[in-house]
């Protein structure tokens, strides 16, 4: 399966395994209303993906960001699979 970002996306939103991207910034955390009524926001994890427009904008991201780096499991698990 070879698809580009936006078909990408759209798969994983069309199986239910996640929402269209959303600005933190912006537009806040997307939660349930038990999530955001709890008051204890702490109890609660969730993942956010930073979209990069580039290459330099990940290199920047990742320089001042540590967690954007040793959370980073995904891309071994890709490279140990390719290697097989």
């Amino acid at each position: 399966m070879d698809l580009n970002f936006d078909e990408w996306m759209a798969y994983g939103i069309k199986q239910g395994w996640c929402g269209p991207p959303v600005c933190y910034t912006h537009d806040g955390l997307p939660m349930t209303d038990e999530e955001c009524e709890s008051g204890d926001l702490d109890a609660y994890c969730i993942h956010v993906v930073r979209m990069y427009d580039g290459d330099e904008m990940k290199e920047r991201v990742e320089d001042n960001h540590s967690p954007s780096q040793w959370r980073n499991i995904y891309t071994k698990i890709s490279d140990s699979q390719d290697s097989e």
